[in-house]
């Protein structure tokens, strides 16, 4: 090529658009996500979470097959299953796990101190081990957490709110899936005051569970608390029914208890909780470490109420009530 032909190739690389010239393809990063209480992809409770995940993946500029592989894993409400699927994700050396809900969390962080994990839906990650501290996770494991202990009293003041002749309220939950109750119950005791009895009813099984409703709904004014966590999640429909069955008036935090019959809920956002983390996983894709990110506490909650089941158990919701609720179910 002579001097005239270099010069005139030159101007012609030169006069394509950047995009042509830069046409390097965008590396490839690989996550994985990890839900602990799914069965599958297909499980209405996997699509819950994938959906508001996926969008916000979008939303942070993560495309599955052009700049990021994301390999899913489920645990079907199994320990062994979700130690199994923990362990399969890990062997792929991912740049990041995403864990929903405390058993994947634990099972990642028994798994690997190298891969970071962004978790959410955990309650209590510094009792459970999962970090250091909140304001300074210091290892590998960062993320989100459900609620601050101080909602126990919360809970509490709306059950009264919504049921006012309770004098009694009995506090529901399983101590091995739920270390962290104490404060919880704690908290509860200060807002119940000298007005209201609380009682503890520690359950493993569905039998503690009838056995815990039976005897508040034998006892006039009577009402439960519900401390969501492993045990009360999975067995929601089974509380929500005994509580139906024996007439007792229930605060139920789970995760769309309101919607299958319980009568009220006061809990997180669950599409904050899910779209949330997203940001801490874009951060750490770009070179932060999940060491430094402070575990953080929601920001949005939603009351609901359920009428028909205020309506079986005679109670008239008062409309201050109402109109702070985010949702209704009639």
């Amino acid at each position: 090529m002579n001097r005239r032909e270099f010069i005139a190739a030159l101007g012609i690389a030169a006069a394509w658009p950047p995009a042509a010239r830069a046409q390097q393809p965008e590396r490839m990063r690989r996550i994985g996500v990890l839900i602990g209480l799914a069965s599958s992809a297909d499980d209405p409770g996997a699509q819950e979470i994938l959906r508001p995940f996926k969008q916000a993946m979008q939303d942070a500029g993560w495309t599955d097959g052009r700049n990021i592989r994301v390999d899913y894993r489920f645990g079907a409400g199994d320990l062994a299953k979700i130690n199994a699927s923990a362990a399969e994700l890990v062997a792929l050396g991912p740049d990041l796990i995403y864990a929903a809900g405390l058993p994947p969390a634990q099972a990642l962080h028994q798994k690997t101190r190298a891969i970071p994990i962004v978790f959410t839906l955990v309650a209590d990650p510094v009792g459970f081990g999962l970090v250091a501290t909140l304001a300074r996770p210091g290892g590998n494991v960062t993320g989100f957490m459900v609620w601050e202990f101080t909602i126990g009293g919360k809970w509490l003041q709306l059950l009264r709110e919504i049921a006012p002749e309770v004098r009694h309220v009995g506090i529901l939950y399983n101590p091995d899936t739920a270390p962290y109750a104490a404060p919880l119950i704690a908290s509860a005791r200060v807002a119940a005051g000298s007005d209201v009895m609380v009682s503890e009813h520690p359950v493993r099984d569905v039998g503690g569970i009838e056995a815990a409703t039976s005897l508040l709904g034998k006892e006039p004014h009577s009402g439960l608390l519900v401390i969501p966590e492993p045990f009360t999640n999975a067995h929601r429909d089974q509380i929500i029914a005994q509580c139906a069955r024996f007439g007792v008036p229930t605060m139920n935090p789970a995760y769309g208890a309101t919607k299958r019959g319980a009568l009220i809920a006061y809990t997180y956002s669950f599409d904050a909780m899910v779209r949330q983390p997203v940001a801490y996983v874009d951060r750490i894709l770009k070179g932060e470490s999940p060491g430094q990110l402070p575990v953080q506490t929601p920001t949005k909650f939603e009351l609901s109420i359920n009428l028909k089941t205020a309506k079986a158990l005679g109670l008239t919701v008062p409309e201050k009530l109402l109109a702070l609720a985010d949702e209704v179910f009639e």
